[in-house]
């Protein structure tokens, strides 16, 4: 099945904060990739904005290293001269003038204009401020800004003023990656665009969901800021919170931006407070041999929060009584993101067939090997009698679409494509994160007021034990964690 490839209109593109590690990995690969399919027109530029003292030659040598490191299967293709030569740098500090008079002239009028604010959340107003001061950004242009979106509700009500006093919310992309995985965006067309599923997406016949995002890898690398957030914030208030909204969403009028996010809205207002007893949070303790948390982090009083495991109640007639379990952390068993959607089981078995028959589960993976399969019962092949299996009706991207699935473009791909565009379907509206703050602070408030500590846990595990209860004193069991 091949893609359409439809190219985007001409545009001028600066990236804040390109000498990054974001920057390098995945903003400039991604649009390199872009490029090589032919998506942008031939005038297309892209201008790196960073304080490291380069010119456009020691950039570009720098962004083909970063190419070979993180796309390696790219380093030699007949493309990247091409991608390489829309390459300029400007020298520019954020809290400073040095550099924007030069960026002011390198802008063009009459094209698409985007700002990717790849810096930290406290920069945020100091580029807004002076785009505006130096009229480079036009009144159609478009920033892209990075989470974290604050670190409780006042924050993120801060920063979301910070950004008005200068740019309409119109033109303001909150960016959140796992709205651009084709997994996620394919629940809404498994939802809305097939009669199947929906008449049944409702507590008359869904028992109850399960998300789970789990990592092999602990916080070296990340451990000052992590130590800062934790699994909460970093984790269950944003990409967690996104992923209950798609499966819990009412239909939109519309595939629009403001439709789909009005939707999402009222979902996390529906989300009931969480009990004490309905949440786990736990921390990864080595012994020796395997990573530990708090020698990771450098800090041996932290209190901060590696692994979440909840149970989420919606308070609407759709989902009244259907119980959303979440889980996510570090240092797991296994690299794995899916939703399983888990069906009840009939009211009357006609089979004689006691402890085989088990519920359908609509699963869908976001990672690894991305995809969606049904579990549905059958007969077991073969004479004896009927005897029932639970198999999988499995369709991998990869595998499903041919090549064109295999190659499917990385988020980032997708959502900077999407601001060229100025489609902001994907993207977080500002009510709408700080409706998710407000949901999450009463229990990150507890948590720092108490004197608890989280529950530890043995790496390459599923997490502490007391997740495993808050599941299974409802009847029910997580799925396993696996690829």
């Amino acid at each position: 099945m091949a893609s359409r490839l439809i190219r985007v209109d001409d545009f001028d593109l600066v990236i804040f904060g390109a000498t990054g590690d974001l920057a390098r990995r995945k903003i400039l690969p991604g649009l390199f990739r872009r490029h090589a399919g032919g998506q942008f027109p031939e005038g297309a530029r892209i201008i790196a904005a960073a304080r490291a003292e380069l010119d456009d030659e020691a950039f570009r040598a720098d962004i083909r290293a970063a190419i070979a490191e993180f796309d390696p299967g790219r380093a030699d293709a007949p493309e990247l001269p091409g991608f390489l030569d829309r390459l300029s740098y400007v020298r520019l500090d954020a809290c400073g003038e040095e550099g924007w008079p030069e960026l002011a002239g390198k802008m063009r009028t009459g094209v698409v204009q985007a700002f990717y604010f790849s810096v930290a959340p406290g920069l945020f107003g100091d580029l807004a401020e002076r785009l505006a001061r130096h009229g480079i950004a036009g009144p159609d242009a478009r920033i892209v800004v990075e989470k974290p979106f604050g670190r409780d509700l006042a924050s993120a009500r801060e920063l979301n003023q910070v950004l008005a006093r200068h740019f309409d919310e119109r033109q303001i992309y909150r960016i959140d990656h796992y709205l651009g995985k084709e997994t996620v965006q394919n629940l809404m067309a498994v939802r809305f665009a097939n009669i199947l599923f929906e008449p049944l997406w409702n507590a008359h016949y869904i028992d109850h969901v399960q998300i789970t995002v789990a990592e092999t890898v602990g916080v070296a690398g990340r451990a000052a800021y992590y130590d800062h957030s934790g699994a909460m914030r970093d984790m269950v208030q944003n990409h967690l919170m996104q992923l209950v909204c798609l499966i819990a969403m009412e239909p939109p009028w519309h595939f629009d931006p403001d439709a789909a996010r009005d939707e999402k809205l009222k979902v996390i207002r529906a989300l009931e407070p969480v009990a004490p007893t309905d949440i786990v949070r736990g921390q990864y303790a080595g012994d020796g041999d395997e990573p530990d948390y708090l020698a990771d982090v450098d800090n041996p009083d932290s209190r901060t929060e590696s692994f979440v495991a909840l149970k989420l109640r919606i308070a609407n007639w759709r989902w009244q009584g259907v119980p959303f379990y979440l889980r996510t952390g570090k240092c797991l068993r296994a690299r794995t993101s899916e939703i399983a959607v888990v069906f009840r089981e009939p009211p009357h078995s006609i089979f004689d067939t006691a402890g085989q028959q088990k519920p359908n589960q609509l699963v869908i993976r976001l990672q690894p090997n991305e995809g969606i399969n049904l579990k549905v019962m059958i007969k077991e092949p073969g004479p004896g009698g009927m005897r029932l299996v639970q198999v999988p009706l499995d369709m991998s991207f990869a595998e499903a679409l041919g090549p064109e699935g295999a190659e499917m473009p990385d988020a980032y791909e997708r959502l900077i494509i999407d601001v060229i565009r100025g489609n902001q379907t994907l993207f977080m509206r500002g009510d709408e994160v700080e409706a998710a703050w407000s949901w999450a602070d009463p229990i990150i408030s507890a948590w720092e007021e108490g004197s608890g500590r989280p529950e530890p846990y043995q790496p390459g595990t599923s997490g502490p034990d007391e997740a495993l209860g808050l599941i299974h004193r409802d009847g029910r069991r997580w799925r396993d964690i696996k690829t």
